[in-house]
């Protein structure tokens, strides 16, 4: 007989409508028996391709126009064209502007990722790259304090959700124990776009003067038109959410005006993803009683403390990276410090792609991948904060806090997915990730307005210059270490079985797919993917 499948709740996001067609493969639909591992990853490696450089890319962008205006502090500072001389700006007004920029993106995170969830992710995200880039190039306009400030601001506004977003975007392909390495491989994109933020500065510092420019003018304008670009080209590549095979969509509407995006799996590879992530196909919709559950989870607090510790200090580090190496090397040129600045993400880059693959095969040692990594941040701290009397000793503490940065971020992201999934379902990634994200860039908030340059007296030239700083963010990072041990007992001692009032009778061995039955066995080395 035909067999035409019922439309998915979460499929109609907005944007198009769908429509079903009869099939042939009805057992393919309905079988109990999960593929084999190697068909399964050929797959997954076949999304990979379609999404994670895209994502690299976009995040790249995205975090290069975030985080330039710290290298612009000492960009020909040597001809008083630095931005802090061409603007007049004290180091209370930068500190402000960039704990400004994690104010706004504090308040929107969590309402841009619900947003994303009911409508479009791929156009949300396109969205997201667009305004990025045109507040980005509108740097290049700055005359004062108040207009550093208010862009600050609104570069906050625009780009919140989209950390948190990419993450939710990731649960709609992919088992949550499969998020880690590819949250890992994307977000190298950040580390590598501080390094070459800090190389191509170089460039731009050459192009000092020309058409009357200075070159951080030039850098804003370049990566912000960069990007504006690039968001039409990501309307068209990246896939909307998967649809349930035998269904194809319909465009109505002012969507049939956007460029259609091809689908992310056609024929068998979408059976065989149908078969392995049911519960993408079949989320249910969501509403405010739904989101009332996820925030009065106890399970958001403990992440939420660990992401604020990590993410502080390495925005701190992002931001201030350049002005603590010219604290170590004075004499050191603005290209020098651009060169000195680079190696630090290198190490992070390394760091990720060493052990977030690791902290997937191990997902049920998140705590201790993480803690370790974190114990490395501390050393390298201590190292910067008392060898005063080794400047390259106290750079090699640098490298040490770029390496333990690397997995830090992604394993808290990808522990949020796993737990909130499986607890909540999609509202639950939605809003732990956005939450988490938010809540947790107040540490973002804390490095950059009252740390460093923001902290007047610390920042006093001298052997122990941005000693408190230093030890502040040791102390907060001694706050994740305890809050990653403190889930890990919580969750060995209540578990993270799924919500009865979210799904009521709905959860039934129908809907439990192939990859959740992989996913309650630790998968270790040389064991099935």
């Amino acid at each position: 007989m035909a067999y035409a499948p019922d439309k998915p709740a979460g499929v109609d996001s907005g944007a198009d409508n769908v429509t079903a067609y009869p099939l042939d493969a009805e057992r393919a639909h309905q079988a109990v028996e999960d593929y084999d591992v190697a068909t399964v990853e050929r797959v997954y490696r076949k999304l990979d391709l379609r999404i994670i450089p895209a994502f690299w890319i976009l995040y790249f962008l995205c975090s290069a126009i975030r985080s330039n205006i710290g290298i612009a502090q000492t960009m020909n500072q040597d001809a008083g064209h630095d931005l802090m001389t061409v603007l007049n700006l004290t180091p209370r007004d930068t500190s402000l502007a960039l704990a400004l920029f994690y104010v706004a993106y504090v308040i929107f995170d969590f309402p841009s990722n619900l947003v994303m969830s009911k409508l479009s992710p791929r156009v949300w995200m396109a969205r997201i790259v667009f305004a990025t880039g045109v507040v980005g190039a509108c740097f290049a306009a700055v005359q004062d304090a108040w207009s550093v400030k208010l862009l600050r601001f609104l570069l906050g506004v625009v780009i919140a959700g989209m950390w948190p977003g990419m993450s939710y975007y990731l649960t709609l392909f992919y088992p949550p124990s499969r998020t880690g390495k590819r949250i890992g491989m994307y977000f190298t994109a950040a580390q590598v776009s501080a390094a070459v933020v800090g190389l191509v500065s170089a460039g731009f510092q050459l192009m000092d003067g020309l058409g009357g420019l200075v070159g951080f003018r030039w850098m804003f304008l370049i990566y912000g038109l960069v990007a504006v670009v690039l968001s039409f080209i990501l309307l068209w590549w990246l896939p909307e959410r998967p649809l349930q095979p035998g269904q194809v969509r319909e465009r109505k509407g002012l969507w049939r005006f956007l460029p259609p995006s091809p689908e992310a799996l056609t024929g068998q590879d979408a059976v065989v993803h149908y078969q392995d992530l049911k519960r993408v196909y079949h989320a249910r919709p969501w509403g405010v009683k739904d989101l009332g559950r996820t925030l009065l989870d106890w399970r958001l607090w403990p992440l939420t403390l660990m992401y604020f510790g990590v993410v502080g200090v390495g925005i701190g580090t992002q931001l201030y990276g350049s002005v603590i190496i010219r604290s170590i090397q004075p004499t050191a040129s603005g290209i020098e410090i651009s060169l000195l600045f680079a190696p630090i993400w290198i190490m992070d880059l390394i760091a990720i792609l060493i052990f977030m693959p690791i902290s997937d095969r191990f997902h049920r040692y998140r705590a201790f991948i993480f803690s370790g990594a974190v114990c490395v941040q501390i050393t390298g701290l201590l190292v910067v904060t008392f060898a005063t009397n080794n400047g390259w000793a106290r750079y090699g503490g640098l490298l040490m806090v770029g390496f333990g940065l690397g997995p830090t971020v992604p394993n808290c992201m990808a522990w949020t997915n796993e737990i909130f999934q499986r607890r909540h379902g999609e509202v639950g990634v939605a809003t732990a990730s956005a939450l988490i994200s938010g809540l947790g860039n107040l540490g973002s908030v804390t490095s950059t307005y009252a740390l460093y340059t923001g902290w007047p007296e610390d920042a006093a030239p001298g052997p122990h210059q941005y000693r408190r700083s230093n030890l502040t963010m040791i102390g907060i990072l001694v706050l994740s270490i305890v809050s990653s041990f403190a889930m890990m007992i919580l969750l060995r001692i209540f578990g993270n079985e799924p919500s009865t009032k979210l799904h009521d009778d709905e959860i039934n061995s129908d809907l439990e797919d192939g990859a959740a039955r992989r996913e309650n066995q630790q998968r270790g080395f040389g064991l099935s993917k």
